[in-house]
């Protein structure tokens, strides 16, 4: 298999970005040996700024194995940003649409052309409180069990302290380092030759995302938390939390009524006492 040659829009992208990227982050990057030199590829890569695209972009484009990263379809749609998009072969991902599976379909392809193809497996920035890999998404197990192409574990660190998620002012100073390790190959051979359930899928996702995590935890010399962070756990907790609020305000809100209900049922009968109490008097006082 062939590597992807670099083109025309690569490198007038290069030429755009890696300046600014020179001044404003230094660089530690290690394990470029792990990308492989020939033959399709996947990495697979933790999320953490909205920078990090770009100073992860330019490592991989320093191994020369320039990736395909899977982006939002309306990247692709006008001017500039959509002209660089399709020109640099970046793989437009149509979310809750008929063509939600032609990203899955062109990521197979750009594989067995022998291109490399990033994979942010989180699908999303984490949202672990300390930005460690969250739970990650099937689609990279699923192409690399259809193709059983290596997939190299990619952690980054240092990108969102420019930028931190979610933020809308980068901190430029002082100057940021911006550390990327690439491990070797995660072993996925036990999941070859079996269908490809959720269960599998799930539990090879959770290979890569562990593999992952690994290099994360030599690049910022800690351990990850035991459980990664499930974001569709969390919204699931917090729903039940929210039911049971409601719940508990709304049973508060009938006792309240019945209490109510229950002291105007005990006024009416003294109401009814007092008003002919004073009947009476009015007639023997003959008014």
């Amino acid at each position: 298999m062939s590597r992807r040659r670099i083109g025309f829009w690569y490198r007038f992208a290069a030429v755009l970005c890696k300046p600014p990227l020179m001044v404003l982050i230094k660089r530690d990057w290690r394990g470029m040996e792990n990308i492989p030199a020939e033959g399709g590829f996947i990495t697979a890569v933790n999320h953490n700024s909205h920078v990090d695209p770009f100073a992860y972009g330019h490592f991989q484009y320093n191994t020369g194995r320039v990736p395909r990263f899977l982006a939002k379809s309306s990247l692709f749609r006008k001017g500039f940003v959509g002209a660089a998009m399709r020109g640099t072969g970046q793989i437009p991902v149509y979310r809750e649409s008929t063509d939600a599976l032609s990203a899955y379909r062109a990521a197979i392809d750009a594989v067995e052309r022998g291109e490399c193809v990033a994979f942010y497996p989180e699908a999303t920035l984490t949202r672990d409180p300390d930005l460690w890999p969250m739970t990650g998404k099937t689609g990279a197990a699923r192409v690399a069990l259809q193709t059983r192409c290596p997939v190299i574990p990619v952690a980054q660190w240092g990108a969102n302290h420019l930028l931190a998620p979610y933020a809308k002012k980068p901190d430029l100073l002082p100057r940021k380092t911006h550390q990327v390790l690439a491990g070797p190959p995660v072993d996925l051979s036990r999941f070859y030759d079996k269908e490809m359930t959720p269960d599998l899928l799930k539990e090879a996702t959770e290979v890569i995302m562990a593999a992952i995590t690994v290099q994360l935890e030599l690049i910022r010399g800690e351990k990850a938390p035991a459980t990664p962070y499930d974001p569709r756990q969390v919204r699931i907790e917090q729903r039940r939390r929210t039911r049971g609020k409601e719940e508990t305000r709304t049973q508060e809100e009938q006792e309240t009524a019945v209490r109510e209900k229950t002291a105007q049922g005990n006024t009416a009968p003294e109401k009814a006492v007092r008003e002919m109490t004073e009947v009476e008097h009015e007639k023997r006082h003959g008014k």
